[in-house]
């Protein structure tokens, strides 16, 4: 009964004795350590458990160890403990194993989720982190380089392309960082877009700096994805050790410092950090933080600027402007935060107190401009492809229970992305009633074969495209073929920045345009300036009259406009 116990124990288990001929062997560890009745005494596994149980033996102490068997799918992971005993005065050892392969698998699949990138393959930041680590403890203390790398305008490119392509791209871009590093070098990505390289050692700045001038140049060919040709260039910023840094955060936090600054300067470039970087982070950092808390206390505001038409001098609509009051009460013109509002992922609830603030005001713009005119508010390229906000933002027109009054502006670049914004966001603006217009026409990634496929209401003609345009003939055929394309496409033509009398004649000689916006007309006007129009029209006849002759001509004074 022992005999057929010991043999059927579903754990391998042997006995050897000093020698390492073994004196007992289970059916289990027969199958685990290969041994058959053609070969009962040899095989790479037993020869190796035979050599393990002579040392074991030899040191008297009992050991558990970690052993691979087999090979292919037949592979098996072992967990056997070694036991020295002496039975009979003799000195034997018994050993037990246990099939541990599955488990083994769990712990690398799950090591492989914790420390390397599911889609690259690459070390994560964690890893990069802990190699960087242990570089700044090691005694040596060699010099070593950590670059910040980003994709330019991944966001775009994962848009126009789709999700996949971007996938995909981030893939070849990891392949092409990896060609040509060192067995002492590490590339990670440490986010959607971002790889952080170490370069160790380095000798000098100069020998990094022409590595990544010869990386910059290896990616700036292009990639072929899903039958696309597609460029995408990386702006890298690059810390050294220890001219920048003594830990791993600072090294890094001052490569991402000077990555930044390379987006700001045109991107798809190299720069090395220095202290004054560090500076213009902090001052970024201040107003980063004065945006958000501007945010929470809702100190915006808006000014309004009217549409006007130049053929009639009535105004069509007017178009809310988002200010900012900072901490003193100075008004801050939109260049200065709507960029890092987009970038901050903060521009959704700016959108959403702009609008607030024009139906608390609605009152004040009926009794100025007219109860009919039109409100148009500017909704940013990022904003338009995200399917949920403009949800969110067209239940809020609905709510204000005149959503007919309002017109959306969005830049072109919104319409030719692959994004959802054509397919399933225009149609709930429609059934709205809500009107799209396409802002600062011209200037972004213009296509005729797009605009065939857009239904907007109306298009803004660049204010580069107006400014002296009575001196410019290029820039007047370029207006031409435009209003010719929207009048084909059945849309209304604004013309943005009308600054001069001279722009104002042009338009309404050698146009057919009806519609202009800028400062000729007016300034934006803030809402406690705003006053019935009786009040600014009484006001504009007083300001023609003491304006030049020229200006005050029949049929081009000012003193008529604003009527409604």
């Amino acid at each position: 009964m022992l005999r057929d116990i010991f043999r059927l124990l579903p754990s391998g288990v042997t006995v050897q004795d000093e020698q390492g001929h073994f004196l007992l062997v289970n059916d289990a560890a027969a199958a685990q350590l290969g041994i058959t009745a053609a070969a009962p005494s040899h095989s790479k596994e037993l020869d190796h458990r035979r050599e393990t149980g002579i040392e074991v033996l030899r040191s008297g102490r009992p050991a558990i160890v970690e052993e691979s068997v087999g090979h292919g799918q037949l592979k098996q992971v072992l967990h056997t403990t070694h036991r020295p005993v002496r039975i009979a005065d003799r000195d034997l050892l018994l050993s037990s194993s246990s099939d541990i392969s599955e488990l083994k698998a769990v712990e690398d699949q799950l090591f492989r989720s914790a420390y390397y990138d599911e889609l690259t393959s690459l070390p994560t930041r964690r890893v990069i982190e802990h190699r960087a680590n242990s570089l700044l403890r090691g005694e040596a203390q060699a010099s070593f380089a950590l670059a910040f790398l980003d994709i330019d305008n991944f966001k775009y490119i994962n848009d126009y392309y789709g999700h996949g392509a971007g996938d995909t791209l981030l893939i070849e871009v990891a392949k092409r960082l990896g060609l040509d590093l060192r067995d002492s070098d590490m590339l990670s990505r440490i986010s959607g877009d971002e790889f952080l390289l170490l370069l160790n050692p380095i000798q000098s700045a100069q020998e990094v700096a022409e590595y990544i001038h010869f990386t910059l140049h290896r990616l700036k060919a292009p990639f072929f994805i899903d039958g696309s040709e597609i460029f995408a260039s990386t702006s890298i910023g690059v810390s050294l050790y220890p001219e920048h840094g003594r830990s791993y955060e600072q090294l890094r936090q001052n490569a991402d410092i000077a990555m930044y600054r390379v987006k700001s300067d045109g991107k798809g470039a190299a720069l090395f950090f220095d202290a004054s970087m560090e500076r213009e982070a902090q001052a970024r950092m201040q107003v980063e933080q004065s945006l958000r808390l501007a945010i929470l206390e809702k100190r915006f505001c808006c000014a309004f600027q009217a549409k006007v038409d130049i053929r009639t001098q009535d105004i069509k609509g007017i178009e809310a402007l988002v200010r900012l009051r900072d901490d003193e009460g100075v008004i801050q013109a939109p260049g200065t935060f709507i960029n890092l509002a987009v970038e901050l992922g903060l521009i959704d609830e700016l959108t959403h107190l702009v609008l607030a603030e024009i139906v608390r005001s609605i009152d004040l713009i009926n009794d100025t401009f007219g109860p009919n005119t039109s409100i148009s508010m500017n909704v940013a390229a990022k904003q338009a492809g995200n399917p949920e906000f403009m949800r969110s933002l067209a239940q809020a027109l609905e709510a204000t229970g005149y959503p007919q009054r309002f017109m959306i502006e969005v830049t072109e670049d919104a319409f030719v992305a692959k994004s959802h914004f054509q397919s399933e966001i225009l149609p709930i603006f429609r059934k709205l009633g809500v009107g799209i217009s396409i802002d600062d026409f011209g200037i972004g990634y213009s296509s005729l074969s797009a605009l065939a496929d857009i239904t907007a209401d109306e298009i803004k003609i660049d204010r580069s495209f107006i400014t002296d345009i009575h001196k410019r003939p290029r820039s007047q055929g370029i207006l031409r073929a435009i209003e010719s394309l929207s009048e084909a496409l059945g849309m209304t033509v604004i013309a943005e920045g009308i600054e001069s009398f001279e722009e104002l004649a042009y338009l309404q000689a050698a146009t057919k345009i009806r519609y202009a916006q800028g400062y000729y007309f007016s300034r934006p006007v803030f809402l406690e300036e705003l006053k019935p129009v009786a009040q600014i029209l009484s006001e504009s006849r007083v300001g023609s009259a003491n304006r030049p002759r020229e200006q005050a001509r029949p049929g081009m004074s000012r003193g008529e406009r604003y009527r409604r």
